[in-house]
């Protein structure tokens, strides 16, 4: 990410989110608030894809990525929605939430408080396009947190964070822009803020030939890949924190399971996975 800038990719899949709000089969995808949480200039695009509007040569190719980022952006959401649901914590936090609207379209959350951590940058415009939004959680907290600078502990503690009670982490769009010595430094403070039962959600990249392609392309909007794992790399990690692995599966697969439109792009889809992992509860030992 730029300094002075918000997360561009953080726009790419909200428009990804916007265009298939209302256009696909799957019953479980529903974003109303992406189009509001965009900027102009992405909102205006979006609004013309929609609206079948034929442009330029290059506006076509671009139109025909974002087309394709929002079949994967329907199978990304569903699941870790779902992930979300079952867990019913008193806390959510959201690790680099860029765009994210569930605090202001998940009524599940109704009781629960929503942490938001995000860069400075990237979260000063979100606000202000999150205020024409009613929230449905409980509760939404911003916590602005530049990584480089800033503890993410001392931030949790200042908003209010409770460790000693349940939260699900969603760590959604980060994790493949750090590298694993970042991942680690971050899952050991989840691991510290996690009381047993915790749950911890996160989009990972496993090693494909297409991310050298979508690698450039993101380097180009200065957010280089940095990091990609296999499934038991990322058990491995997770277990090194005291998180055990519920469900690690590729979008390919989870799309797959939600329509044949989705299907259909599922080949291109598995590169991404969705882990679920929660904290170990502590038995109880009769002497």
């Amino acid at each position: 990410m730029k300094a002075g800038q918000a997360s561009q990719t953080a726009v790419m899949v909200c428009m990804g989110r916007a265009l298939a709000h209302g256009r696909t089969s799957v019953a479980d995808f529903s974003d109303p608030t992406a189009l509001t949480l965009l900027p102009d200039e992405a909102r205006l695009r979006v609004e013309r894809i929609r609206s079948g509007k034929r442009g330029s040569m290059i506006d076509s190719i671009r139109n025909t990525v974002i087309a394709k980022r929002s079949q994967m952006m329907v199978a990304r959401t569903v699941a870790i929605d779902r992930g979300v649901r079952s867990a019913t914590a008193p806390q959510m936090v959201i690790l680099g939430a860029g765009l994210d609207g569930r605090a202001w379209r998940m009524n599940e959350l109704k009781d629960t408080v929503v942490f938001e951590v995000d860069h400075p940058d990237s979260q000063r415009d979100k606000r202000a396009r999150a205020a024409k939004l009613n929230p449905e959680c409980k509760e939404v907290r911003f916590v602005p947190v530049d990584f480089a600078r800033d503890s993410l502990d001392h931030a949790l503690d200042a908003a209010g964070h409770d460790p000693t009670a349940l939260t699900t982490w969603v760590w959604e769009g980060v994790v493949m822009y750090l590298t694993l010595e970042q991942i680690e430094a971050t899952l050991k403070i989840v691991e510290q803020r996690s009381a047993p039962g915790s749950r911890l959600i996160i989009a990972y990249f496993q090693p494909a030939l297409i991310l050298k392609l979508l690698g450039w392309l993101v380097a180009r909007v200065g957010e280089p890949l940095r990091s990609t794992q296999t499934a038991e790399e990322m058990s491995a990690i997770l277990r090194k924190h005291d998180f055990t692995v519920q469900q690690d599966e590729d979008l390919g697969q989870i799309a797959g399971r939600l329509s044949s439109d989705l299907a259909a792009a599922a080949k291109q889809l598995r590169h991404m996975r969705i882990v679920t992992a929660d904290r170990a509860v502590a038995r109880h030992v009769v002497a």
